[in-house]
C-alpha cells in the first residue's frame, strides 16, 4: 500500500482553499496526496481554510498532475485482460479501479484549483469528492494488497486526465464530461462488476465496491447540480448544452450496460437519458467485465 515518503518532507499548506488544492494536485507521491487532501478537508471543516474565488488558478500551471513513476502509462489497447475468473485477473481489475480512483482524486482537486469566479460551496463540494476519492483509492490499494500486489504493479493509461485537459478552459464542459459522461459510467457497470466479483468469491472486493458506487452517484449528482447552475448563469438549457456535447464526448455508440435508475437519482433528465440511448450500442454489447470496467476510465469511448 503507499505511503508517504519518510524522506521527503510534507508540502505546507497555504491558508486558502484553492492554493491548497494546488499544492495536493501536484504531489506526486499516492499516500502523500492522500494525507494532503484528508488534511485539506479536515481545515476546510474546521474554518481554518480561505476561499477566494476570484483569483486566477493559484500556483503555475498544472498540464501535468502529480503521479508516482509507476503506474507505466500506456495506450488503452495495451492493458492487460481483467476477468474476474482468476486471481491474476482480480488484481489487474482492482488495479484498474485503483488507477480510475487516483485519477478521480486528481480530477476533483484540479476542479477546485482551475476554475475562477464560482460560488464557495462549489469549491467546498469538490473538494469534497476529492477526499471521497482518495478514500475509495484506499479501500481498493488494500483489496489489492490482499492479492500481493501494490498500485503500479500493472500499466494504466492516461484518459481521465487527457479529458481534464480537453475541458480546461470551461467549467460548464468539464461538468458535463467528466462526472456526466466519465463517471457515470461507474455507475452503469459497477453492479455487473459487483455481481461477478461475488461469483468469483471476493466478496470483501465486491462490498468496497458497493460502497463506492452510493458515494459515486452523489460526485454524479454533484456534476449534474453545478451543470444547471452554469448554463442558468449562462441563459442556456442545462439538458440542451449537455446533450449537444454527447456526440463528440462518446465518440460513438455506448457499449454496455446503462443504469437508467441511478441515472436518473443523480439528475439526469428523460431528454437526457433518451440522447444516451440514441448513442448505445445495445444492452450488452459489451459483454466482457473488462471491457465493461475500463469503460468508465476511457477519455469518452466505450472500449478500454
Amino acid at each position: 500500500m503507499s505511503r508517504p515518503d519518510p524522506a521527503s518532507p510534507a508540502p505546507e499548506l497555504p491558508g486558502e482553499l484553492r492554493a491548497a488544492a494546488g499544492v495536493a494536485l501536484r504531489e506526486r507521491d499516492p499516500g502523500r496526496k492522500r494525507a494532503l487532501v484528508a488534511a485539506i478537508a479536515e481545515r476546510l471543516a474546521a474554518r481554518r481554510l480561505a476561499i477566494d474565488p476570484d483569483r486566477p488558478p493559484p500556483g503555475p500551471p498544472v498540464r501535468e498532475p502529480g503521479r508516482p513513476e509507476r503506474p507505466t502509462l500506456v495506450a488503452p489497447g495495451r492493458l492487460p485482460a481483467r476477468g474476474v475468473g482468476s486471481p491474476a485477473g482480480r488484481a489487474a481489475l482492482l488495479h484498474a479501479l485503483c488507477h480510475i480512483e487516483f485519477s478521480a482524486i486528481q480530477l476533483a482537486l484540479d476542479a477546485v484549483w482551475r476554475f475562477p469566479g464560482l460560488p464557495e460551496d462549489y469549491y467546498r463540494d469538490w473538494l469534497a469528492v476529492a477526499a471521497d476519492e482518495a478514500r475509495h483509492f484506499g479501500w481498493l490499494e488494500a483489496r489489492l494488497a490482499a492479492y500481493g500486489r501494490r498500485y503500479g504493479d500493472f500499466p494504466a493509461h492516461d484518459g481521465l486526465w487527457q479529458a481534464a485537459l480537453a475541458t480546461a478552459e470551461d467549467p460548464l464542459a468539464r461538468m458535463a464530461l467528466v462526472p456526466r459522461v466519465l463517471e457515470a459510467r461507474g455507475l452503469d457497470v459497477s453492479p455487473g462488476l459487483i455481481s461477478a466479483l461475488r461469483a468469483a468469491g471476493d466478496a470483501a472486493s465486491a462490498e468496497v465496491l458497493e460502497q463506492i458506487l452510493a458515494e459515486e452517484l452523489g460526485h454524479v449528482a454533484c456534476g449534474s447540480r453545478w451543470l444547471r447552475h452554469l448554463a442558468a448563469g449562462r441563459g442556456q438549457d442545462p439538458e440542451e448544452q449537455f446533450i449537444a456535447m454527447l456526440p463528440q464526448a462518446m465518440r460513438g455508440a455506448l457499449r454496455g450496460p446503462l443504469n437508467l435508475e441511478a441515472r436518473r437519482a443523480a439528475g439526469f433528465g428523460e431528454r437526457e437519458l433518451a440522447a444516451i440511448l440514441a448513442l448505445h450500442a445495445g444492452p450488452d454489447a459489451s459483454a466482457s467485465i473488462p471491457s465493461s470496467a475500463a469503460a468508465s476510465a476511457g477519455p469518452a469511448s466505450p472500449r478500454p
